[in-house]
């Protein structure tokens, strides 16, 4: 296959290939990479199917490289790391992360593993040991690194991904030369030190990523316009209003399904497994003619991109700035109470984390085999800074009421 970010992409084996070619893999092409994104960066329309066949390619690459190394990586190892990051975001609902606890109690990853096992059973018991290094069980803990750690092929894969599509140049990582100084020391994975300015660049592009592109404020704004919509859509449905949707989105909408659910019940993944972005999309564009004031009004601005004002700030909100927000928007659209102006002014904070210094440690090894936390071995990157979580609080409102809120200057 021909990939804009890494040229042609070689499907190693036939059973990656069955793997792509399977229905719940397919579903990847209509589940878009960054949900909402697109409506700040145009060229952000990507999949979810791209990144996972990229993180493969990548895969490829850096067992290339470890064996070249006089690692053992057996051909069944290598299938089945293959299959783990191939996989890996298999459990993704509709528009990635923004609805991931909206439709469902259930996180992607858990998800993914359910879909893995019963892919699993399905192809025979050949996924056992990709399963395996998912969940970190297997021996060789490497493996797992590979595609779950703060340097594995997911990051490598859609960081220059994301750039390349949003056209944010500040997230182009030098993800080949990276992937060539990959070692293994005491069954972890470590960069050799030749590569540790392509370490620092990537963190730094990380960092800056995160609040260029997935924290931007505009791209916030209609997610969470994007949540409140189906929670009032919830709200209808459980009063027994009807709402067009198609049948696997309302079988979540009038029930929200926890692990024991995906579990034990067949249905509930069959559902699931048919929920993509376009099912959302439809639906909402009919709910801009309900009769419902707050559903077609969120539904209209959603769909022609009349989104909320955000503000952010590092401090928390004042509780009677806030409640005059809502009064505000309460009276302006003639709204029966407080609560219903919930649906129209929400807050909330987002965090961002360039390098935990409590997961698994990105180490640099030095020639006379010295191992160091890129922390200490960086002398460029401020790790107070990169290290620290950064946390920002914000609050959404229609734009309409800024005038009103514009007289009020003691109100931020």
């Amino acid at each position: 296959m021909n990939d804009p970010v890494h040229g042609f992409i070689k499907v190693p084996n036939e059973l990656l290939y069955d793997l792509t070619e399977h229905p719940y893999f397919q579903r990847l092409r209509r589940i878009k990479q960054l949900g909402l994104t697109h409506l700040v960066y145009p060229g952000a329309m990507h999949t979810r199917f791209q990144h996972a066949l990229g993180a493969m390619h990548l895969m490829s690459s850096a067992v290339e490289t470890l064996l070249s190394k006089g690692h053992a990586i057996s051909e069944e190892e290598s299938t089945a790391v293959h299959a783990a990051i191939l996989l890996h975001d298999i459990g993704h609902g509709p528009f990635s992360h923004v609805l991931e606890h909206s439709l469902v109690e259930v996180s992607h990853e858990a998800i993914s593993q359910i879909i893995m096992q019963k892919l699993n059973v399905e192809f025979g018991g050949v996924l056992s040991t990709a399963i395996d290094i998912f969940n970190d069980t297997y021996p060789k803990q490497f493996l797992h690194q590979l595609v779950s750690s703060q340097l594995d092929m997911d990051r490598l894969d859609y960081l220059k991904r994301d750039s390349f599509f949003s056209g944010v140049s500040e997230g182009v990582i030098g993800s080949d030369r990276i992937i060539k100084m990959l070692n293994v020391v005491d069954d972890k994975l470590v960069i050799e030190s030749k590569g540790i300015y392509s370490i620092e660049k990537f963190l730094v592009a990380r960092r800056l990523m995160y609040w260029q592109v997935y924290l931007h404020k505009t791209a916030l704004a209609a997610e969470q316009m994007l949540v409140h919509l189906l929670k009032r859509a919830r709200k209808l449905i459980a009063k027994g209003e009807e709402l067009f949707a198609p049948a696997h989105l309302l079988f979540f909408m009038k029930r929200k399904p926890g692990i024991e659910d995906f579990n034990n019940d067949e249905e509930v993944l069959n559902n699931f497994a048919s929920l993509d972005d376009d099912d959302i999309m439809c639906s909402i564009k009919s709910w801009t003619q309900h009769q419902d004031v707050i559903l077609s009004t969120l539904a209209k601005g959603f769909v022609n991109r009349q989104l909320w004002r955000i503000r952010i700030s590092e401090k928390p909100f004042k509780g009677e700035s806030i409640q005059f927000i809502k009064d505000v928007t309460q009276k302006k659209f003639n709204l029966k109470s407080t609560q219903q102006a919930n649906y129209f002014v929400f807050t909330d904070t987002i965090t961002n984390n360039a390098y935990s210094i409590k997961d698994d440690k990105i180490e640099i090894l030095y020639n006379n085999n010295e191992l160091k936390d890129i922390s200490k071995a960086s002398d460029m990157l401020n790790l107070s800074v990169l290290g620290k979580t950064v946390r920002k609080h914000y609050v959404c409102y229609p734009k309409s009421i800024e005038p009103e809120l514009q007289r009020n200057v003691t109100l931020f």
